[in-house]
């Protein structure tokens, strides 16, 4: 039995000592093809006039590279930038409430003509409809009959004065007793009152015809309205034979004024401590990419919009005639202290998974790969970009990131 057992021992060694040496066999094989193939490749490029290719040798640091022949990375020197910080927000072009002007119906009736329609440029005074309305009829009655009163009052007034008139003189002379002098002072003051009282309802009834736009001298059933202001027909809620109610909303005409309108922009809660009231501002809309407005941040309301986190923020602006309500707008916000930031060229910097990086060079030929947080590209230079951090202006990296990301993606 134990005789057994050492030559299973024995034949399980001899098995394992075979393949030992078939494996070294195997890998002094490949390597020397792979010596081979590369040696050859090597050749080829130097025939046909191409720089060595190069040779990255990895370190235990993740981040750091040895490149046989570094000259084929050019470099460029970080700079320093001054400019104003910019946020760059969405909006849309609303009117300015304090330039808007409502035409309401000051009767009760019946649009008996239009002449105004939506989005028409109108003068101050110029017609905009009429109105056919029972309610002027009422009025101009009862502004007749205040006229009527008042003129009865007054005659009752100069009869009392007569009166009173002749009582003096018949006291002064003794044939008229003091009660008879007193009862005619009293109705005089009375019939001062009554004047007095018909006049002010006389100039009522006259106020309530001219509130409706009735001429009292030449009263009509057909009540004209004109143009307080002059602007643009920005919302119209009439039609020929429509009815309306006297100071009903909405009103029929709204004019506003569009020489200075607002961009009312959706900031996020983040980003609000970076607007500032006061702020210059950079408008462009949608429908004219190349046409750049100039704004200035006017308030910042106080209500958060809850569902999406972002506050309004208004742009005043002063409207070159193209600018129409509702146009949607891209606002971009100019701080007003100025920053320094560090730049350097856009395509030094990778990007990679939401994280960017450059790659520096360090001593002995190799780069170490830095991440950094990239910001906005140069506004006059949009083959620059900012840098907030990572680096410093005066350190150098490689200006074109990628090719070197791709030339360590090959050898790895």
């Amino acid at each position: 039995m134990l005789d057994r057992q050492m030559e299973r021992s024995k034949y399980f060694a001899g098995r394992k000592s075979a393949g030992t040496v078939l494996f070294l066999v195997l890998a002094v094989s490949v390597l020397t093809f792979w010596g081979c193939g590369n040696v050859h490749a090597q050749a080829d490029a130097a025939a046909a006039g191409l720089p060595p290719a190069p040779k990255v040798v990895p370190f235990p640091d993740a981040a750091l590279f040895a490149v046989d022949h570094p000259e084929q990375f050019p470099l460029a020197t970080a700079a320093e930038h001054k400019a104003a910080p910019e946020l760059a927000v969405t909006g849309t072009v609303v009117p300015d409430p304090s330039a808007q002007v409502p035409v309401p119906s000051l009767a009760t009736g019946r649009i008996v003509e239009v002449d105004a329609r939506l989005g028409d440029e109108v003068k101050k005074g110029q017609l905009l409809f009429k109105v056919r309305s029972s309610d002027i009829a009422g009025a101009y009655a009862a502004y007749q009959q205040a006229v009527k009163n008042e003129q009865l009052a007054g005659d009752n007034e100069r009869l009392t004065a007569l009166q009173l008139n002749r009582a003096k003189l018949l006291f002064e002379d003794g044939a008229y007793p003091r009660s008879s002098l007193e009862i005619a002072e009293n109705a005089e003051a009375g019939t001062q009152t009554r004047l007095s009282n018909a006049k002010i309802a006389a100039e009522t009834a006259k106020e309530q015809l001219a509130l409706m736009g009735v001429d009292p001298d030449h009263p009509s059933g057909v009540v004209s309205y004109y143009a307080p202001v002059s602007g643009t027909i920005t919302d119209q809620q009439i039609t020929k034979d429509a009815a309306v109610q006297s100071y009903s909303a909405p009103a029929p005409f709204m004019i506003s004024n569009l020489s200075r309108i607002w961009v009312v922009c959706d900031v996020y809660e983040n980003d609000l401590a970076s607007v500032k009231i006061g702020d210059s501002a950079d408008v462009t809309l949608n429908a004219f990419p190349g046409r750049v407005m100039k704004g200035r941040v006017g308030n910042l309301l106080p209500i958060l919009d809850p569902a999406i986190r972002t506050g309004k923020v208004r742009i005043e602006v002063e409207n070159p005639g193209f600018m129409k309500l509702g146009m949607f707008a891209t606002a971009t916000f100019h701080g007003q202290s100025i920053e320094t930031h560090t730049i350097v060229p856009a395509s030094a910097i990778l990007h990679v998974h939401d994280r960017d990086f450059v790659f520096v060079p360090v001593p002995g030929n190799k780069f170490r790969r830095v991440e950094v947080v990239g910001g906005d590209l140069v506004a006059d230079n949009s083959s620059l970009q900012e840098v907030r951090s990572g680096i410093n202006p005066g350190q150098q990296v490689i200006t074109n990131a990628l090719i070197l990301d791709q030339v360590l993606s090959l050898k790895e």
